[in-house]
C-alpha cells in the first residue's frame, strides 16, 4: 500500500530534509529539526502525491488515507497523552499547507482545530486559564469558517470590533472570558446566517473539512498567480502538515514570532524578527497589533519603544539564539523561523531558506564565503538571476527636493513611484494600461497578489517587517513601505490623510523602500553604483561560465549601459531603428518611391552618412568587443507615410506627385508582411540598400580602428535566411564592397559574415548554409512565431489558455520551447558544426536573457547569448549557474561509469 503520511515527534522523524518534493518544504524541514533533537510539536505531514492523487481522482481521497490519518493522530496523542476531541483533555491541532517552493501567505492554514462546546471546557479546566480557552475558540470559528466554510472573515472582524467598542477596550487582549464566550455565540450565529448550517462540532470532520481546504486551496487564485510569477508547476502540489497546537495567547508568559537569522532586506548578519507577547502567529504577519522586536539592536534601529524579547524572555531569547545559530550552519544558509513560547517553553514550529532582496542575497553569498559555509560555486547557485533586477533599476536622487508626508517600516528596499490606487482590481487594470501605480492598502493579505505585482510599489498602514506585504513584496522585488502608522486610510472616499493632507485615488506620490519614507508627487531617481558584493559575486559567475555574454543594442547609450553590466559585445544590432530619425526618414521613404536603381541609390545614399555615423560611436564604446549588426529587416512598408501632410513631404523630395506616393504604399502593402518582403528578400530585389550599410559600418569601422590603434570587430549578419543561394548572393555583395571600401580607405579589417537563423528551413539546411557563414545567430523570436505558426502580437489573446490547459507549459516567447523550437536550433548547431569546425553559435532573440534558456544554450554548446543591456548580469549569472549544472551532471555520470 501507498504511504501517504508521514510522522515526526520525540527526537524521531519517517523523513529528512531531502525529502522536500514528498513532504513539501515545511513537512521535510519540521522532519528535520526533529532528528536534530530541536523542541518540535510532534505531528505527521500528508505527501504531495495526495494532492496529486486528490486531484487526478476528481477531488477524491486515495484509498489508504483515511486509516493512515487516523493512526497519525494516535501517534500524536500518545506522545502528548492528549486526545483529539476528549472533552476532558482535548488534543488540538494545527493544519498548513507546503509547497515543495515556499510559497508565503498563498494558501490556508487553520489553527486550534478541535474545539467545540465541549472540549473547550476540557481546555479551559486543562489549562486554569478560562480566557485563554475561548481566545482560542473565537480566533478557530473566524479561520475555520473563512478557510473551509466560505464565511468571510470580515464579518467577524466586524463583530469583534462592535465588541471591543461595547467594552471600551482597544487590544482584543483586553476581553473578558466573559466578553469571549459572547463572541464565540455570536460568531456561531454568524455562520449559521451566511452558511445556512450550523458550526461543525464533530471533530474529525473539522480535520478533514480542514484538510481539504488546504488541497483545494493549491487551485486558489493567488497561488496560482504565485505559480505562473515564480515559474512553480501545478503538477507539483502541495502536502498538509498536521502538528499539536502549542499556545502562545495563555497569558505573559507566552508569545509567537517570526525570526530571519540574517537581515532578509540588507543581508547583514544581525538576527532579526519580530514578536508579540500573548499571541497567535497570524497575530504577527496580519499587522494585527504592533509586534515588537526580537532583539535589543532591533528595537533601536527602529526607533520601537515596545520591550524587546531580549529584555522580557532573557531565558527563552538565549535558548532562540542557540537554535537560529544551529540551523544556519546546518542549512548552510539564511533561515525564516516561526516559533512560539508556551509558558516560557520555546517550540519551533517551522523553519524555510528564507525570502531576501537581491542585495541581501549578494552580501549573505560573499559573507557565507569569508566564514567558510559554502563555496564560490554554491554562492553563484544560490542567487536567483531575475532577482538581479532589482539592482540595476534607478534608485532616489538623494540630491532631489522632496516632500515627506509619512514614515513608516522599510520593508522592501527600492525607488517607486505612480498614482495611488486603493484596491488590487484598479492596480492591475492600471497596469494592463501601461500606468505606473502604487498600491495603498490598510494592510495586505494574500488575495492582493495580483494588484502587488502589478503595481510599482506598496504602501501599508499596518504590519510590520514580516507582514504579508513586506515577505512578498521583497520576494517580488517590489519597493515596499509597511506599518506607516501616521496615515489614515479611507476605501469608501478612495482617499488617504497623512497629517493635514489628504491624498487622493489618482495623485502621486513616490515610496523609498530603504527608508521607509514616503513622498509627494514624483521624486527624480538615478541609477544604482554596481560595486561591492555584486562585483564579487558577478567575478566569480564570470569564473565559472563558459558562454559569453553580449547585448541587443543600436544606441549609444544602450551600449554604454551593456559595457558598464559587462557585456562582452553586441549581438544583436537592428539598423532598422536608426532609418526612423526624423532626419534621414524622407530619403529613405524617397527611397522606396523611387522607381529605378539610379534613383533608389541617390536617396539611400543620403542616409548613408548618418548610417556611418551611428556605427562609428558603437564601435567607439565597444572598442575590440565584437559586434553583430543586423542588415535591414523590416518590410519596406512601414517606412511609408500615412499622413497626407508626409506623403506631400516625401513627393517633394522625390519630385514626383502625391498620387505615385499614394499608389507605391498601395504596391507596397502586405496581406502578412512578418512573411513577406523583409529581411533578405530586401537585399536580393534592392541589393543597392544592404551595400549601402556595409559601406557605412566598414567605413566607420576602418576610421575608430585607426583612432583606437586596433581593429574593431564587426560582423555582418544577413536576416531571415531560408536558402543557401540567397545567402551566396549577399555573401558576393558584401564581400565586393568590403573589398572597394578597404582599397579605397588603404586599410583591411577583419570581419565575418553570418546570418540569423529565424526560419525552420534555415534551421534543417543548416550545413549548406554554414559552408557561406561562419556564424549563426539564433533570431528565436521569429523562430518561435515561423515554427509555432503562431504571432507574437496576436498570441495574447489565447495562450493564457494554453498554459491554463497545460498545452504549453510557459509562454513560448518568455521561455523558450526546448522540445520543438530547441530541437530545430540542436539541429543547426549540429549541421552547422558537422561542415565548419569554429562556426560561431549565439542567441539573440529575448530568450537570451531569459534563465531557463540560458540553461538550454548552455546545453546546445552555443558560444554566446546576447540580451537587453539591463539583463546582461542576469545572463551572466545564469549562464554560470547552468555551466555549473552540466559540469556536475558530466561529474556525476563520470562517477556511475567508473
Amino acid at each position: 500500500m501507498t504511504k501517504w503520511v508521514y510522522t515526526f515527534g520525540d527526537g524521531k522523524a519517517e523523513g529528512r530534509a531531502g525529502d522536500r518534493n514528498l513532504l513539501g518544504g515545511k513537512g521535510a524541514n519540521l522532519a528535520e529539526m526533529c532528528s536534530l533533537e530541536l523542541p518540535v510539536p510532534p505531528g505527521f505531514t500528508l505527501t504531495t502525491e495526495v494532492c496529486t492523487a486528490y486531484y487526478a481522482n476528481h477531488r477524491s481521497y486515495p484509498e489508504g488515507l483515511n486509516e493512515q490519518v487516523a493512526a497519525a493522530v494516535t501517534h500524536i496523542e500518545n506522545l502528548i497523552g492528549c486526545k483529539f476531541g476528549d472533552p476532558e483533555n482535548p488534543l488540538l491541532v494545527s493544519v498548513r499547507s507546503g509547497a515543495r517552493a515556499s510559497m508565503p501567505g498563498m494558501m490556508d492554514t487553520v489553527l486550534n482545530l478541535g474545539l467545540n462546546d465541549r472540549t473547550v471546557q476540557g481546555l479551559a479546566k486543562k489549562s486554569g486559564n478560562e480566557r485563554f480557552a475561548y481566545d482560542s475558540y473565537r480566533r478557530f470559528i473566524q479561520m475555520y469558517s473563512d478557510v473551509v466554510l466560505d464565511v468571510d472573515h470580515h464579518h467577524f472582524e466586524e463583530l469583534l470590533e462592535l465588541k471591543k467598542a461595547d467594552a471600551g477596550v482597544e487590544q482584543d487582549t483586553e476581553l473578558t472570558a466573559e466578553q469571549l464566550k459572547e463572541l464565540v455565540r455570536e460568531y456561531k450565529e454568524k455562520v449559521l446566517q451566511e452558511h445556512g448550517q450550523p458550526f461543525p462540532d464533530n471533530v474529525g470532520n473539522q480535520l478533514w473539512g480542514a484538510i481539504g481546504a488546504v488541497l483545494k486551496s493549491w487551485m486558489n487564485p493567488r497561488a496560482i498567480t504565485y505559480r505562473k510569477m515564480y515559474d512553480i508547476p501545478e503538477s507539483w502540489g502541495t502536502a498538509v502538515n498536521i502538528q499539536a497546537m502549542v499556545f502562545g495567547n495563555m497569558g505573559q508568559d507566552c508569545a509567537t514570532g517570526v525570526a530571519f537569522t540574517r537581515d532578509p532586506s540588507t543581508g547583514e548578519k544581525l538576527f532579526f524578527g519580530e514578536y508579540l507577547v500573548n499571541a497567535q502567529g497570524e497575530d504577527v504577519v496580519a499587522g494585527i497589533r504592533t509586534p515588537q522586536q526580537i532583539t535589543l539592536e532591533g528595537k533601536k534601529r527602529n526607533g520601537s519603544d515596545l520591550p524587546a524579547m531580549e529584555e522580557v524572555m532573557p531565558v527563552v531569547y538565549q535558548e532562540l539564539v542557540k537554535i537560529y545559530e544551529r540551523l544556519e550552519q546546518h542549512y548552510k544558509d539564511m533561515q525564516d523561523i516561526e516559533f512560539t513560547v508556551q509558558n516560557n517553553k520555546l517550540w519551533m514550529l517551522q523553519t524555510r531558506t528564507g525570502k531576501r532582496t537581491a542585495k541581501a542575497a549578494l552580501r549573505i553569498a560573499t559573507d557565507m564565503v569569508k566564514e567558510g559555509l559554502i563555496t564560490k560555486d554554491v554562492a553563484v547557485s544560490r542567487i536567483d538571476p531575475a532577482a538581479l533586477d532589482q539592482l540595476l533599476h534607478p534608485m532616489l536622487d538623494p540630491n532631489a527636493p522632496r516632500e515627506l508626508i509619512a514614515n513608516g517600516l522599510p520593508a522592501s528596499p527600492g525607488a517607486a513611484g505612480g498614482t495611488v490606487v486603493f484596491t488590487a482590481e484598479e492596480a492591475e487594470e492600471a497596469a494592463a494600461q501601461k500606468k505606473k501605480v502604487v498600491l495603498v492598502r490598510i494592510e495586505t493579505s494574500p488575495e492582493d497578489i495580483h494588484g502587488m505585482h502589478a503595481a510599482q510599489g506598496i504602501l501599508t498602514a499596518r504590519g510590520g517587517m514580516t507582514s504579508h506585504a513586506a515577505v512578498v513584496a521583497r520576494g517580488m522585488g517590489k519597493p515596499c513601505v509597511c506599518g506607516a502608522g501616521g496615515i489614515q486610510i479611507s476605501y469608501e472616499k478612495q482617499e488617504m490623510r497623512c497629517g493635514d493632507r489628504v491624498i487622493k485615488r489618482g495623485d502621486f506620490i513616490t515610496l523609498n523602500g530603504a527608508t521607509g519614507e514616503v513622498f509627494l508627487g514624483e521624486v527624480p531617481t538615478i541609477q544604482p553604483e554596481l560595486s561591492g558584493e555584486f562585483a564579487t559575486v558577478m567575478s566569480w559567475a564570470d569564473e565559472i561560465r563558459r558562454m559569453n555574454v553580449r547585448t541587443n543594442a543600436e544606441t549609444p547609450e544602450d551600449c554604454r549601459t551593456a559595457v558598464r553590466f559587462g557585456a562582452e559585445g553586441v549581438g544583436l544590432c537592428r539598423t532598422e531603428h536608426m532609418f526612423f530619425d526624423a532626419e534621414r526618414i524622407i530619403a529613405v521613404r524617397e527611397m522606396i518611391v523611387a522607381e529605378t536603381e539610379q534613383g533608389r541609390r541617390k536617396a539611400i545614399n543620403k542616409v548613408l552618412p548618418y548610417q556611418r555615423e551611428d556605427f562609428v560611436e558603437i564601435f567607439r564604446i565597444m572598442e575590440d568587443r565584437p559586434v553583430t549588426i543586423r542588415l535591414l529587416d523590416p518590410p519596406l512598408h512601414e517606412f511609408l507615410p500615412r499622413t497626407e501632410e508626409d506623403m506631400k513631404e516625401v513627393a517633394e523630395a522625390a519630385g514626383v506627385d502625391i498620387a505615385t506616393v499614394e499608389h507605391r504604399a498601395h504596391q507596397l502593402k502586405e496581406e502578412n508582411p512578418m512573411l513577406g518582403h523583409r529581411g533578405c528578400r530586401l537585399g536580393i530585389s534592392y541589393p543597392e540598400i544592404y551595400e549601402m550599410q556595409v559601406r557605412g559600418i566598414l567605413e566607420a569601422a576602418i576610421l575608430v580602428s585607426k583612432e583606437l590603434g586596433r581593429d574593431v570587430r564587426p560582423e555582418i549578419m544577413v536576416p531571415l535566411v531560408m536558402h543557401r543561394k540567397e545567402l551566396e548572393i549577399l555573401r558576393a555583395l558584401i564581400e565586393k564592397t568590403a573589398e572597394d571600401v578597404q582599397k579605397s580607405e588603404s586599410h583591411k579589417i577583419p570581419y565575418l559574415i553570418g546570418t540569423m537563423v529565424e526560419l525552420p528551413r534555415a534551421a534543417l539546411r543548416a550545413g549548406e548554409i554554414a559552408e557561406l557563414a561562419e556564424f549563426f545567430s539564433f533570431g528565436t523570436n521569429d523562430l518561435t512565431q515561423t515554427t509555432l505558426g503562431i504571432s507574437r502580437d496576436d498570441a495574447g489573446n489565447f495562450l493564457e489558455y494554453y498554459t491554463q490547459k497545460g498545452i504549453l507549459e510557459k509562454d513560448p516567447f518568455v521561455t523558450l520551447d526546448t522540445e520543438g523550437v530547441g530541437e530545430l536550433i540542436q539541429i543547426a548547431a549540429e549541421r552547422g558544426r558537422n561542415t565548419r569546425d569554429d562556426l560561431k553559435l549565439g542567441i539573440c532573440g529575448e530568450h537570451g536573457g531569459n534563465p531557463a534558456s540560458i540553461d538550454f544554450c548552455e546545453s546546445v554548446g552555443l558560444n554566446y547569448v546576447s540580451c537587453s543591456p539591463y539583463r546582461v548580469p542576469v545572463a551572466r549569472l545564469a549562464a554560470a549557474q547552468a555551466a555549473l549544472k552540466y559540469k556536475q551532471a558530466a561529474s556525476s555520470a563520470k562517477t556511475k561509469a567508473a
